[in-house]
């Protein structure tokens, strides 16, 4: 079943009842209710909202992920559950013993997966993708050379534009402000896919940083990456102005868990594709399997 990414962006109360989300909007007689068992992401837009622990509780028995936004209204933080996986203890232990050349041989197989499907999508849109088929060819375990760096530069410098002065920077001049929220949605599939499948978010194949609890939430959805991007320059061709987030256009970021993507000739939703990629990564952590299932654009 494809789960829902619900986005309540008015004040609000939430709670539940017979298994349901009620929504009861402030100040009107506005209310609604949805099956909690369909909710995949669930988006705390407006610091008027309030939620009850037994909501809470109830999504996250469902392995649903819900994400807070700050005064911006950019996702902040995200909460997931901790044990959705019945083999939760056995699964940490084998990410936690994985060798170093194994995570290496991941993060190559992930470096080139997201370079094939940005040169895809510069292609796409009818530009020069040579210089990164170049760099597919040269990226060795674990990137030593920084490759993905270096095609990353190449990519941004061209990829809504031969001539445009875009500079990828989280704080930088729109469509950052696009990308980051999309990126945002993209991570939140990924970590509650992670979880579901038994891994740890925190514990990255490549990304370290001790202030991060979702490295490898960061590692695996690189090469996702091209599709958020795909969609933002549709979005950019749509409005009329792209300054500010508005929510005709959050509706259309939110449909980032429901493109559709193919992985070995096989095409499927991204919330569903996303599950494949983190049973794989789990097969490779269990010894099952040397390959992590990434779409190609």
């Amino acid at each position: 079943m494809i789960k829902r990414t619900i986005a309540i962006s008015n004040p609000a109360n939430l709670k539940k009842k017979d298994q349901q989300l009620c929504i009861e909007i402030n100040d009107t007689n506005l209310q609604s209710s949805i099956p909690i068992e369909d909710i995949g992401i669930l988006i705390l837009d407006n610091a008027q909202i309030t939620i009850t622990q037994a909501l809470i509780s109830a999504l996250m028995e469902y392995n649903a992920a819900i994400i807070i936004t700050d005064s911006k209204h950019l996702p902040f933080g995200l909460q997931l559950p901790i044990f959705s996986h019945h083999e939760f203890t056995e699964k940490m232990y084998q990410q936690l013993e994985s060798s170093l050349p194994l995570k290496k041989n991941l993060w190559q197989q992930t470096i080139i997966a997201k370079i094939i499907n940005q040169a895809a999508l510069l292609r796409e849109f009818g530009i020069d993708d040579g210089k990164l088929q170049q760099y597919i060819k040269i990226v060795k375990s674990g990137d030593p050379q920084n490759v993905e760096g270096r095609a990353a530069a190449y990519y941004w410098d061209r990829i809504f534009g031969e001539k445009s002065a875009f500079t990828r920077s989280r704080e930088g001049d729109a469509p950052n402000n696009l990308l980051n929220y999309g990126y945002a949605i993209l991570m939140a599939v990924v970590a509650r896919s992670l979880t579901g499948s038994g891994l740890l978010p925190a514990l990255g194949i490549h990304h370290r940083n001790k202030y991060n609890p979702w490295c490898l939430a960061n590692d695996i959805m690189e090469p996702y990456r091209p599709y958020v991007d795909r969609l933002v320059y549709s979005i950019m061709q749509e409005e009329e102005s792209i300054e500010y987030l508005s929510t005709p256009i959050k509706k259309k970021l939110l449909q980032i868990p429901v493109i559709d993507i193919m992985i070995e000739g096989k095409s499927s939703p991204l919330m569903v594709g996303m599950q494949r990629t983190t049973a794989s990564l789990s097969a490779c952590f269990d010894g099952s399997s040397r390959k992590i299932l990434y779409p190609e654009l």
